[in-house]
This record gives C-alpha cells, sequence and structure tokens, in this order.
C-alpha cells in the first residue's frame, strides 16, 4: 500500500500488514476518507483506521508483530 503525503512524500507498506485490509474486496479499500485533521485513513465498511504517524514508524498492526515472530 501506497499512500501519498501532502509534504510530498510517498509511504510504502506492505498491505499484508494490515489484515482488515488484506482481506478486504477493492470495493471496501476504494471506501476510505482522511481524517484525525489529515493524519489519518479510515475504511468505514471494514472499521479500520491508520494514521500517518504509524505508517512512517513503519509499524504493522497490533499484535501482527507477534504472530510474524512465532510464525
Amino acid at each position: 500500500m501506497s499512500v501519498d503525503l501532502m509534504d510530498g512524500r510517498t509511504i510504502s507498506v506492505p498491505l499484508l500488514w494490515y489484515p482488515r485490509l488484506s482481506h478486504a474486496t477493492a470495493g471496501q479499500l476504494g471506501n476510505w476518507q482522511v481524517c484525525v485533521g489529515g493524519y489519518g485513513i479510515h475504511w468505514p465498511d471494514l472499521d479500520e483506521d491508520l494514521g500517518t504517524e504509524g505508517l512512517l514508524r513503519g509499524a504493522p498492526a497490533p499484535g501482527l508483530q507477534q504472530r510474524l515472530a512465532v510464525a
């Protein structure tokens, strides 16, 4: 997944880091909106929110890092 920021940077992270998004349909993924005063993305069909701070840190979904370490 790639996100273009207002300052011209582009953040790219593996969609697999976000299970709700990686299992979503194209229609669900396409239905998103900017939230948190422009610092986040919300997918209402999936009840998923991502903030640019976490994306910039390269932080996967909570608990995913632990599941990856066990696998």
